[in-house]
């Protein structure tokens, strides 16, 4: 609109210097001319302001629209973030309460471990009984000069007393599996009976596990099992240490429940 004036007035300018026109007239066109020359360089001016205003803008727009999606981005990845935190505390949960479960086992049996430690004390003053713990079981050795005549298998009458005085104290636990070991030194035996120390080891073992059948224990829960002389706790160029040798051991089996998960896969 303002360019059209423009034109409009430069005309009456020209037309007015051509047709003689008077001077006033003419000046008057000519200020005109000026005033409208003036508008619409301020009206430019002020549309390139405007322009860059709205370069401005769009660069701001822009801006923000990127801030925008990376803000979006930002709260994707965080609340990915919280989520597996949430799977890893829950997790975590349930290996505590595992520990937790695990711990109440552990303390528990090992109460039940102290308490028979103690009943048995009175044994192991005497010298007729030691208790150890190997490979997380527990075992009570009883010598074999206690229980067995030399070089026989079968129970002597102070052996069965000796013997009976442990499982009166073991039939609290008559529902736990137990193995039978018998062991020797490595003095060779030969007698009309055994051929070895194998068949020495294995009958003396076999004969405690009859003597507990006979107490009351359950078989399904008994295993026998003969040494001879190859798992010692003592050298054998002594004789203290070949009558250390010479022993019998109860073995209490730790219950599956008591073992590691050893099905579960490695993580």
């Amino acid at each position: 609109m303002l360019r059209t004036r423009f034109l409009l007035v430069a005309l009456a300018v020209v037309m007015a210097g051509g047709c003689g026109v008077k001077k006033a007239t003419h000046q008057r066109a000519l200020d005109a001319l000026a005033a409208c020359q003036g508008e619409l360089s301020g009206t430019k001016n002020m549309l390139d302001t405007q322009k860059k205003k709205v370069a401005q803008l769009e660069g701001e727009l822009d801006a923000t629209r990127s801030e925008r999606d990376a803000k979006g981005q930002a709260a994707v990845e965080k609340e990915k973030r919280i989520k597996d935190l949430l799977a890893s505390m829950g997790d975590a949960e349930q290996e505590l309460l595992k520990l937790r479960k695990q711990r109440e086992q552990d303390e528990k049996r090992l109460t039940a471990y102290r308490a028979l430690n103690d009943r048995l004390r009175q044994l192991i003053d005497t010298g007729k009984l030691d208790v150890a713990f190997r490979n997380g079981q527990m075992i009570l050795k009883l010598p074999s000069g206690v229980l067995f005549p030399s070089g026989k298998g079968e129970l002597s009458k102070n052996g069965k007393a000796a013997l009976s005085e442990v499982l009166n104290i073991l039939l609290e636990f008559k529902d736990r599996r137990f193995q039978i070991a018998g062991h020797t030194d490595n003095v060779p035996i030969r007698s009309h009976r055994f051929h070895d120390n194998w068949q020495l080891s294995t009958a003396r073992a076999v004969s405690v596990v009859e003597a507990m059948v006979d107490a009351g224990f359950d078989p399904k829960n008994l295993s026998a099992s003969g040494y001879c002389e190859f798992d010692p706790v003592a050298p054998n160029d002594t004789s203290k240490g070949r009558a250390l040798n010479r022993r019998i051991e109860i073995i209490l089996v730790p219950d599956l429940s008591e073992l590691p998960n050893l099905t579960k896969n490695p993580s």
